[in-house]
């Protein structure tokens, strides 16, 4: 009874638990239960014991006492919850006082033989006692978050007030004052759905939950410049339609997050779900073993059609034009293969029914090996056809080629490169949305499905907005919002290809097994900071300027923490230390992007400046490392090397200096915190702008190592009379012959000592 809370999500109330907080909450009070029942078949115990059963029992009594101060608190404010809540606190402190009294010294019967006390002389008091206890708080904690719930929803609605305002408004001063109370609402809104977000339990509804706040806080950004250049050219069509499109995924994002909240039914949720390759395998192999158990749990006809079924999704990747003739022919051939192997374990399976066996033949074992080997390779090779399309795509537009096109022919007027560079788009766009459905079917898990559906979406929605975009800068070539507004489409296009990168990471990493475990965040206040209306106390709140500020810095670290992981992938020498330091950087940079958010391990501004301080250390050991690289270097490459490194050992102590700064204040809070991102960004600009340059070089060094080692080899042999002149020389003169022919290359013994020395120092660090 005790475990059930934490085993089961359902209690005798009926109530289930969908958030961590809640689930955590209970812990304490389960485990102090926990306890006292396991002394229920010892009615005898020693005065030691007795005192520890009856602390435990106070102990319970007081905090459900605290506790029930809080619910009725919560009550008061809250009218419509008021009979609901009063009802719970009434039977949580009834039941706390119930095991108070029964774990009571005073109360407690010695025994005539021994002296001992007995206690528990009323095990079902005890056992009734300790389960309306549980049923009870946890009523209390889902009726408290019922008001979380209800935040968001009021949230929401005041949202979408002042987004009908904005929708409406026809003078820039208007639209400049709603926008501001607009901006002030969506930090509100960002708030109380990212602590839902972190706090679900449900993987699925947290993936949801995150693909839909991503629009939100994208389309932000896109419903300031649509609107103004609305504005700006009230007559011009294609600035009409990318700015409905705007507030109608704006809309589309908010009842999104609303379903979730309130577990609304998604029409096409479920449907899109269980239709992907992935599911299919699982569903397929899981029937086919599960004949080890039960020969005669399914009809033979069932296995066969679910292969069917698995078969026909296939055709997504047979029939793309995208697709080469050797992938189609592989999976083709796999899926004969499983075929054939179906239909032996089906015959084979009818034959063991016929004659009433109780476990799988020997041939039915084979067959059940084989089909499930077969669909394990099928799902191989779809997973490399998937991922490799994905890669490569993203390494063909990488280079954004069409977006710079339509920029230039959009601010030049000309219509006709415009669509024909819309053309080209729009092509780009089809590969990406395909792919996207590819993926999905080899993604491994529902919320990664989820990620993909949202990735393929978004380049659906995006792709036209963009061209509308471009159109619009063609007829009003001269226009600096319309430039801008092109701008920020194209960022959120190249957003989302890097947010298709880390997806593909995600689903190389659940393929191989490597998906680890992510620390949760509990949105529920802890104890003993419960305040009366559940709200999460925020250091500092920032208005609709700063958020618009700290959004598009955020935004830039990613995309900076992206390419500089681009670049790390690049080098031949994995554990190089520069490669692990750059990597480290960019992962430290990427936390603070999603603290931008809202989102991630940094909670506070006190966890940023951390996260800055450590960040700044970790860039001086990359100064450390360049440094000794660049002793390897003749003098030009060195003299790159070192102007770039002592900019970056620069911004690593302002950095660290401006970290350990303490301030007061909203205003200085959020001065601290710009600054901090914006030095973290320009730390990152150096470090991408060293990557390539000391890869190549790099390579050079290695290169000149091998030439060197080859020219010593032929140079040893090259004659007789040579070799005899060379084995005459005194050892100590070689050794400085070789220095010194080294260091004209470059690459002497001397800096591969002081290589050594430095890794060392930072091993020993």
């Amino acid at each position: 009874m005790a475990s059930s809370p934490c085993g089961n999500s359902n209690f005798d109330s009926g109530l289930e638990i969908k958030t961590r907080s809640v689930e955590q909450t209970l812990i304490p009070l389960v485990s102090q239960i926990t306890t006292l029942i396991n002394h229920k078949d010892k009615p005898k115990k020693s005065e030691r014991t007795l005192a520890a059963i009856h602390r435990v029992g106070q102990a319970v009594s007081v905090a459900v006492g605290r506790f029930v101060a809080v619910g009725e608190a919560i009550a008061t404010e809250n009218q419509e919850l008021k009979d609901e809540m009063g009802q719970a606190c009434f039977e949580a402190r009834r039941a706390g006082d119930a095991i108070a009294q029964l774990t009571d010294v005073g109360s407690a019967v010695p025994s005539q033989s021994d002296g001992r006390v007995t206690v528990f002389s009323d095990r079902t008091g005890m056992v009734k006692a300790a389960r309306l206890l549980l049923s009870s708080v946890t009523k209390v904690l889902v009726l408290a978050d019922r008001i979380v719930i209800k935040q968001i929803i009021t949230s929401r609605n005041k949202v979408l007030v002042t987004l009908d305002h904005l929708e409406r408004v026809s003078t820039f001063q208007e639209f400049v004052q709603i926008f501001s109370q607009f901006g002030n609402e969506m930090v509100e809104f960002a708030h109380l759905t990212g602590d839902r977000q972190n706090d679900l339990k449900d993987e699925k509804k947290k993936a949801r939950m995150a693909a839909a706040r991503a629009v939100l806080e994208k389309c932000t950004m896109m419903l300031l410049t649509a609107s103004k250049t609305c504005l700006r050219h009230p007559d011009c069509e294609s600035a009409r339609i990318n700015k409905d499109a705007v507030f109608h995924r704006m809309r589309c994002a908010l009842e999104q997050v609303i379903e979730i909240v309130t577990e609304a039914r998604s029409c096409g949720e479920n449907k899109i779900l269980t239709a992907s390759i992935y599911n299919g395998i699982k569903d397929f192999k899981s029937s086919v073993e599960c004949l080890r158990e039960n020969l005669y749990s399914l009809a033979p006809q069932s296995v066969a059609g679910q292969l069917e079924a698995l078969v026909e999704r296939t055709e997504d990747f047979t029939d793309s034009a995208y697709t080469s003739h050797e992938q189609r022919q592989a999976i083709l051939g796999l899926c004969q293969l499983a075929r054939q192997d179906t239909q032996q374990l089906v015959h084979a399976w009818v034959e063991a029914q016929s004659v009433h066996a109780k476990e799988p033949t020997e041939d039915m074992e084979v067959s059940i090996l084989k089909t499930c080997q077969n669909v394990n390779d099928l799902r191989r090779e779809l997973h490399k056809v998937a991922v490799g399309r994905a890669s490569d795509l993203l390494k063909v537009h990488g280079e954004q080629l069409p977006l710079r096109a339509l920029k230039a022919a959009g601010a030049e007027g000309n219509l006709e490169a415009v669509a024909e560079y819309s053309r080209t788009l729009t092509e780009q766009k089809e590969q990406l949305v395909e792919t996207c459905r590819l993926l999905c079917h080899v993604s491994g898990t529902e919320p990664l499905e989820i990620t993909c559906i949202h990735a393929e979406e978004t380049f659906h929605v995006i792709g036209p907005q963009i061209i509308s975009a471009a159109q619009t800068l063609a007829l009003h070539p001269s226009s600096k919002i319309a430039k801008e507004n092109l701008e920020v489409f194209c960022e959120a296009w190249e957003s989302q290809l890097c947010d298709m990168a880390l997806l593909l990471r995600e689903i190389n990493d659940v393929f191989e097994g490597r998906r680890g475990d992510k620390r949760p965040y509990l949105s529920l206040p802890r104890p003993g900071k419960h305040s009366a209306n559940l709200k999460t106390a925020k250091a500092v709140k920032l208005d609709a300027e700063e958020q618009t500020s700290m959004a598009k810095l955020g935004l830039e670290l990613r995309l900076l923490s992206s390419d500089v992981d681009t670049e790390v992938e690049k080098w031949e020498e994995q554990e190089h230390d520069i490669v692990r330091q750059s990597q480290s950087l960019a992962s430290m940079a990427y936390n603070m992007y999603l603290f931008t958010r809202g989102e991630g391990l940094l909670k506070t501004t006190l966890d940023l400046f951390h996260q800055a301080e450590v960040l700044s250390e970790e860039g001086l050991q990359l100064c450390s490392s360049l440094r000794t690289f660049s002793a390897q270097l003749v003098d030009e490459e060195k003299s790159v090397v070192m102007t770039e490194m002592e900019k970056l050992v620069a911004l690593c102590q302002q950095l660290q200096m401006g970290a350990k700064t303490p301030v007061q204040g909203k205003t200085a809070t959020f001065q601290k915190v710009d600054s901090s991102i914006q030095t973290t960004r320009s730390i990152l600009t150096v470090v991408l702008s060293l990557l390539p340059f000391c890869n190549k070089l790099n390579k050079k060094v290695l290169l000149c190592a091998v030439l060197l080692q080859y020219k010593s080899e032929r140079t040893s042999l090259s004659s007789p009379q040579d070799w005899r002149e060379r084995q005459d020389s005194s050892t100590p003169v070689k050794e400085e012959g070789a220095l010194n022919s080294k260091n004209s290359n470059g690459f002497g013994v001397k800096s591969l000592e002081q290589h050594m020395a430095g890794l060392n120092l930072l091993e020993s660090k």
